[in-house]
């Protein structure tokens, strides 16, 4: 392995990492090192903004680690915040298997799996008795969690903080512990739980866990970080007319972060482009075309890219309707606007409601001037927004 190469690891795409040098002398020891990566299965999709940590693992992988993913079957059911300022939901024991299969199915996209060993918490957790628990506990204070950001926001401004969301890093800590982690990886909103696994490693006679922390990547909408829950969001499993389309949506501004984040890309190349753009000498869409073809061949091959890329010049540049539309799924309760959001067809909800009163969307030959349930509208009709978008039920 060459030090450009392991260079340019520790460096592109990466927030930080904690402790650096002890980090780098790892790496530099030839030794098989084990990179924790966990997951709480309270969502089964994965999109582009988990994929910027996931290629990471990969890239150390193919230099000889191994990854260990953690299903989080325990803590699934407590729910972590994550800078969220409201508790998840606790799923059930058959949530938490669906979800682990469909998101262990996306992970494998990107990670090698011959290189992954799979863990589940139940494995350790499972034989806790209160005694462990309390024991656990003993070993850090209320006002040291309460650094944690969005504990303490939501301290100071009177919300609500269950007891178990409490326990979560405690327990995401013990997960390290059991697995005997040398790196943890994450986003920058896992920074505290990481740091309480290599406290606790150390509280255990165990030598502490380095911390490799990635960006959150800022989805479609240009404003707040990739969410499915938040229709910003470029899933893996998406078409690859889909991607592409989505990829190309972004805003400008995000897209030297897309590359450096999202594929690999030379740093010089990046740098051009960043330069021809902030100089008017070259079209964005020029340059976030090579971005969508890079991404989208990813997981759909050179071929998909390609098609997806002939698909989008017909569709949306030239205004012809696509030979295949996009199934939009009708389901009661969910709002057209959401909907249109959530398929790509405009970049929020308030872009979808500002163009309905604009009278921009047709369904069928009729115009839709407000929001409205998706169990009215029906199957079978063509959906058109502005003047290059289309899609039916």
């Amino acid at each position: 392995m060459s030090d450009a190469r392991l260079k340019w690891i520790l460096r592109r795409g990466v927030a930080e990492t904690i402790v650096e040098a002890e980090l780098l002398k790892l790496l530099e020891s030839g030794k098989p090192l084990r990179l924790k990566q966990g997951f709480d299965p309270s969502c089964p999709d994965i999109h582009l903004g988990h994929v910027v940590g996931l290629r990471k693992l990969r890239q150390l992988q193919d230099l000889g680690h191994r990854v260990v993913l953690i299903v989080g079957d325990w803590t699934a059911q407590i729910g972590d915040p994550s800078g969220q300022s409201a508790t998840r939901p606790m799923l059930t024991r058959e949530e938490v298997l669906v979800n682990a299969k469909t998101y262990m199915e996306q992970f494998f996209k990107v990670v090698d799996k011959d290189k992954t060993e799979v863990r589940w918490q139940t494995e350790w957790f499972s034989k806790f008795g209160l005694e462990d628990v309390i024991r656990l506990t003993s070993k850090f204070t209320v006002a040291q969690f309460l650094a944690r950001e969005d504990f303490g926001n939501r301290y100071s401004t009177g919300h609500p903080i269950a007891i178990t969301e409490l326990l979560y890093p405690l327990l995401q800590a013990y997960d390290s512990v059991a697995i005997e982690a040398d790196i943890e990886f994450g986003g920058t909103d896992q920074k505290f739980n990481c740091l309480v696994g290599r406290e606790l490693q150390q509280m255990m006679g165990q030598r502490p866990q380095q911390v490799f922390l990635v960006p959150l990547l800022v989805g479609t909408d240009g404003n707040r970080k990739m969410s499915k829950s938040l229709g910003n969001y470029i899933g893996v499993t998406d078409a690859p007319e889909d991607m592409y389309g989505k990829v190309m949506s972004i805003p400008d501004n995000l897209i030297t972060d897309y590359f450096e984040l999202l594929t690999d890309v030379p740093d010089e190349e990046i740098s051009q482009y960043k330069k021809q753009m902030e100089s008017h000498s070259i079209n964005p869409m020029v340059v976030k075309k090579r971005l969508a073809h890079e991404i989208v061949a990813q997981f759909h091959g050179t071929a998909g890219a390609q098609q997806a890329e002939e698909h989008f010049a017909r569709v949306f540049q030239k205004g012809e309707m696509p030979e295949e539309v996009v199934l939009l799924d009708v389901v009661g309760g969910v709002m057209l606007s959401a909907e249109l959001t959530r398929m790509g067809l405009t970049k929020s909800r308030s872009e979808a409601r500002r163009l309905l009163s604009q009278g921009a969307i047709q369904i069928g030959d009729e115009t839709i001037t407000e929001d409205m349930d998706m169990a009215r509208i029906g199957k079978g009709r063509k959906i058109k927004v502005g003047k290059r978008r289309f899609a039916s039920t």
